[in-house]
């Protein structure tokens, strides 16, 4: 399977490393707060009938660091000045985690970038029931293996990350990390604007919430919380899934994305 192709996209004195692959009508693809997690099977399905673009965070572990950011919402800012760049708007896309965060401050921001977005496991919301699980208590390999329900029976598991952690993939995960910590750690990966924000959006914007059923990082009440917040955004939970259904239940995942875009 294809893997994508790197470009770099001047915005003025920002520079960003956009992953592009496949043909069709544009998929903005956003990742998670561990960072770019490598090629997968998903990417290669949607890119079938996609123009996928993902583009690696900076900061967290495969693009510098730009100092001046200094929450969620800034990065968010850079991410809707790249759409406008390349005159994109309105596009479909897909975030996860940290990724769906990013998504959700920029519809807050301008729901005009957006045709259709799909929301994976996303942070951002304080979860009115239970806690976002704290990542800096664990190990990155403690990290990993809390994202998915079970690692041995999860297909990709070992091909996450380029699998066997290596000096420079254990460095690129402290880097995702700290960056992590830096737009994100007070409060605790959430913005208790962001509810208030969306209100309503959900009618603008058709948004599909995706959720593992055994999600040991972000709780269910958090994606009610998004669904109310949003107001009409479809919630869909997939069984025996943990934080990473894109792998743990793939034909599913794909499927429903999809299904939804299309």
């Amino acid at each position: 399977m294809s893997e994508a192709t790197p470009i770099e996209v001047a915005l003025g004195s920002v520079s960003l490393k956009v992953l592009t692959a496949g043909e069709g009508p544009p998929l903005l693809a956003l990742h998670d707060e561990m960072g770019y997690p490598g090629w997968m099977s998903w990417q290669a399905e949607l890119s079938r009938a996609r123009s996928l673009h993902m583009p690696l965070a900076p900061g967290f572990g495969q693009a510098p660091r730009l100092e001046w950011l200094s929450c969620v919402r800034d990065l968010a800012c850079v991410y809707a000045r790249l759409l406008r760049a390349r005159g994109a708007p309105p596009v479909d896309a897909l975030g996860f985690s940290f990724g769906g965060w990013v998504l959700a401050e920029m519809l807050a921001n301008d729901p005009g970038l957006f045709r259709r977005l799909v929301l994976v496991a996303p942070l951002g919301i304080k979860p009115p029931e239970g806690v976002i699980l704290d990542a800096f208590e664990l190990t990155h390999r403690a990290h990993l293996e809390a994202t998915v329900r079970d690692p041995a029976a999860t297909p990709e598991f070992d091909r996450l990350y380029g699998g066997k952690p290596t000096p420079e993939q254990i460095e690129a995960f402290d880097d995702a990390r700290a960056e992590s910590a830096r737009l994100a750690w007070q409060p605790y990966m959430h913005n208790p604007a962001l509810p208030h924000l969306l209100e309503g959006l959900g009618a603008q914007v058709p948004t599909l919430i995706v959720h593992g059923d055994d999600d040991r990082v972000v709780p269910r009440s958090a994606m009610l919380a998004y669904r109310d917040a949003l107001g009409g955004a479809e919630l869909a939970t997939l069984p025996r899934c943990g934080h990473r259904p894109e792998i743990e239940s793939k034909e599913r995942f794909v499927a429903l994305v999809r299904d939804f875009l299309n």
